[in-house]
């Protein structure tokens, strides 16, 4: 399968309708760096746009 296809195929499985790119992650990384996120503790966060497999 060619990387076009697969990035059509997998984006329909998206809710958000796209993969995902560097600065998807990099704004939540920002977040955990900054002193926002001082009462933050134990979290497991998903940054998979909604993706479900069936």
């Amino acid at each position: 399968m060619l990387l076009g296809a697969a990035i059509e195929k997998y984006s329909e499985l998206i809710h958000l309708g796209r993969v995902s790119v560097p600065e998807d992650v990099a704004g939540f990384v920002s977040y955990l760096a900054s002193r926002d996120s001082d009462y933050m503790t134990g979290q497991s966060v998903m940054i998979d746009g909604g993706i479900q497999f069936s």
